[in-house]
């Protein structure tokens, strides 16, 4: 692929790069790896199984959190899969001219939507995921079972570790300023 770098090749030029710079390597080399095994994993999954189904990514997301939570809001499948609201608008009725899931009102909230698989939706996740999974062993091949449970275990704290400190470093690293938008395109609730 033209200009693809190999992990190696990213590692050399960093560490040539930031040499000299007083920061925390592990540290970095974490995260960074974090970013380019979701990528790589995400775009390997996209060009083979999801393909198959036409599927993106995002929307392969989406229909796997309405299929394991059932019946939700969209506010709550957009932070879920991680995505905005508006994304998750454009998603929904792709997969619902689809006839793969269903968009409807809240029973109390008339502001509110509510999405859920049709059927066919279900059949396709059922049908899905055992492929999606065999590329799931497939990326994960070269780590035994119980270096899988510890890179899962490990990952699992990183997730944590922002989840429930992430807000307050960000407001000690921003002084207490607002921090920036979230995906959906407002701004935090402030913590009580």
């Amino acid at each position: 692929m033209p200009g693809h770098r190999s992990i190696t090749e990213a590692e050399k030029l960093a560490a040539a790069k930031l040499g000299g710079i007083p920061i925390r390597h592990e540290q970095m080399a974490v995260v960074a790896n974090i970013h380019r095994a979701a990528s790589a994993v995400r775009q390997h999954l996209e060009n083979s199984v999801l393909r198959g189904s036409d599927l993106t990514w995002t929307a392969f997301v989406v229909l796997w959190v309405v299929w394991i939570w059932g019946e939700s809001e969209t506010r709550h499948v957009a932070e879920e899969a991680g995505i905005s609201k508006g994304t998750l608008t454009g998603v929904a009725r792709t997969l619902e001219a689809r006839g793969l899931m269903r968009r409807g009102g809240h029973p109390t909230d008339g502001r509110l939507v509510l999405l859920s698989l049709t059927a066919e939706g279900e059949e396709l996740m059922r049908r899905v995921f055992p492929q999606f999974n065999e590329e799931e062993a497939f990326v994960a091949e070269q780590l035994d079972d119980d270096e899988c449970r510890s890179v899962a275990d490990g990952l699992r704290r990183v997730v944590l570790q922002v989840e429930e400190h992430g807000e307050e470093r960000r407001r000690a690293l921003l002084n207490g300023a607002e921090p920036a938008l979230r995906s959906s395109g407002r701004r935090p609730k402030p913590k009580a």
